[in-house]
Order: structure tokens, then sequence, then C-alpha cells
């Protein structure tokens, strides 16, 4: 339910860093299959609210309505940022006038998403946005393949098949025709003038038809020009698609380098210390082995030296008792 412009006023104050680019916040209607849904969201300016406000972010799988409002938060940023790189630069500063990294993007729609209820962090959002578009291309590409197969029935329609079948054939088993279209729109905005171009091309096709039709039979050839429109569009968005997987690949890969080098610098420590470790605890055995082994020389030692005076004592004492009895017999 959407509220006035005043009631969303009175309950979210903040100050857009680029007034300039602000936009609406509502999607357009969504055609898919049978059935048509109109998304709305209410009118609400995502910005950096306060960096001092802890956030506790959603965990667990996103909702449709979460994934709606990520949609329409890409759709208003990249509006945004096409507006912005068509105004002309400051001649003070020298500067575009969106001169914003990717973080400070993916931070905009973090803002966004939380002041439309989707409780999500930047990353989650980046990654989210990462697999719609993956799952996307797929669904997509298959149903290009569904529609060339002239109803054969050996590739049936993504929408018709149950998420059992849609696994077996390595397809998103839980894509929603509304997301789908959202995306669809998303991505057809991405390259407006290629999509402008084929346009231009589909009307001028059939201009020489009036002089054909007059002075011969109707050629089969504008009957074949919807096709060629549908796929130049269709292969500017795989293009679109190939290029955005190729930038995504290539971040995750350059953000695993310095993960697995500072993974393999602790390891090495790890090891360093645990070898430096092992030979302590080495030098240590040793040194109370060599103990215990003084320890029982000393003992023998003792041992012999008392059974030595035990046998002299012994003698001491025979030669004693022989003496006393040779006295006593000399006096008797």
């Amino acid at each position: 339910m959407s509220e006035s412009p005043s009631t969303s006023a009175k309950q979210v104050v903040a100050v857009d860093p680029h007034p300039q680019s602000r936009q609406p916040n509502h999607l357009p209607v969504i055609q898919g299959g049978a059935t048509t849904c109109t998304i709305t969201t209410t009118t609400t300016t995502a910005t950096n609210i306060s960096s001092s406000l802890v956030r506790e972010y959603r965990k667990g799988n996103w909702t449709i309505q979460e994934t709606v409002v990520l949609i329409t938060a890409k759709k208003l940023d990249e509006e945004r940022r096409i507006k912005a790189s068509s105004t002309p630069p400051d001649p003070m500063t020298k500067q575009p006038p969106y001169s914003r990294t990717g973080e400070l993007r993916w931070k905009w729609v973090e803002n966004y998403c939380w002041s439309n209820g989707c409780l999500r962090s930047q990353n989650q959002c980046n990654d989210k946005w990462d697999n719609l578009l993956r799952d996307y291309k797929k669904v997509r590409e298959y149903e290009l393949r569904s529609q060339q197969s002239d109803g054969s029935g050996e590739l049936p329609s993504y929408w018709a098949m149950d998420k059992q079948e849609r696994k077996d054939r390595n397809l998103p088993s839980n894509m929603v025709s509304e997301v789908y279209e959202a995306l669809k729109y998303v991505v057809q905005k991405r390259y407006p003038q290629t999509q402008r171009t084929t346009t231009t091309t589909a009307t001028q096709q059939p201009i020489p038809a009036p002089p054909i039709t007059v002075h011969a039979p109707p050629p089969p050839s504008p009957a074949v020009a919807p096709p060629a429109i549908s796929e130049t569009s269709d292969s500017s968005e795989t293009e679109w698609s190939e290029k955005f997987d190729t930038d995504t690949k290539r971040r995750k890969v350059g953000d695993v380098g310095p993960s697995i080098l500072r993974s393999a610098t602790i390891l090495a420590k790890t090891l360093r210390s645990r070898e430096e470790s092992k030979e302590k605890r080495h030098r240590e055995i040793m040194e109370l082995e060599e103990r215990r082994l003084r320890l029982e020389e000393t003992r023998i030692e003792v041992n012999s030296q008392g059974i030595a005076g035990l046998v002299a004592a012994v003698n001491n004492l025979s030669g004693a008792i022989q003496s006393l009895i040779s006295d006593r017999h000399d006096q008797t």
C-alpha cells in the first residue's frame, strides 16, 4: 500500500548525497505467462541514514517480496547511473557527476532495501543479484531453445515443468515468472541504444513493402523480419549476460587471489611453528632420557657398592667368630 509523499517525509528524514539522481521508487507492470503483476513500492529515498546505526541483517532464503525489492533497487540505481553519465561534468571539479565505486553503489542498494523492508546487507544483495542473473540466463536460453523446437515436445516450456523436471535438465528449480519478467525488463533497459537500433531497423524494413505489393506478389521477407528482430534483441541480451558473467568471474577471481595468498601465508606460519614445537619437544625428550640413564647408572653403582660392603662385613664377622672360637679352645 503506497503512502502520500507528506507521510513518507515524516517517517524518513535523510539527505541524498546525489539529489540529481533521485528517482521514484516503482516498477512497471510485469507481464509473465498467464498472470499480470503490478509491482509498486513505497516512495522513499535510499540514503545513508547513519553509519553509527547497528543493523541486524536477516539470514536464510530470500522471499519473493525481498527479491522484487532488490530488482527495483538495481533498476533505480541503473537509471541513476545512466542519468548521471549523460550529465556533463562540472567545469569547476572536472570530474563526472557519477564517480562512485561499486561498493558505494551496493551500499545505496542496501539502504534502499532497508527502507522497503528487505533487511539484507550489501554483500547479500550482491551475491543474490549474481545468482538471479545466472538463473535468468539459463532460463532465457532454455526458453529460446524450446521456442525453436517448434512445439515438438522434446523441450517443454520451463514454466510447464515441475521442480524435479527442472532439476533433471540442470535448470533453476525456483524461478518465478514475476521475478523473471522483472529481470528481463532490467536487462533490456541495460542497453536501450541497441534495442532502439533494432526497433528502428524493424520500422524501416516494411517501408519498401507497399510498392512491392502493388507491382508484384508480397515477398515472404516482411514476415521473417520479426523473428530476426527478436533474435537480434536476444543476442544482445546474451552478449550482455556473457559479459556480466565474465566480469563477475574476473571479480571473484580477483577476490580469491589475495585470500589464497593470506591462507598460504597463515598455513606456512602454522607449519613452521609446528615444526619448531616438534623439534623443541624432541630435545626435551632427549634430555629426559639422558637424565634417566644417568640416574640408572648411579643406582647401579650404589647397589654394587652396597653389595661389596655387605660381603666385606660378612667376611669380617666370619673371621671374628673363628678367632673367638680358637681363643676359647686354647683356654680349655
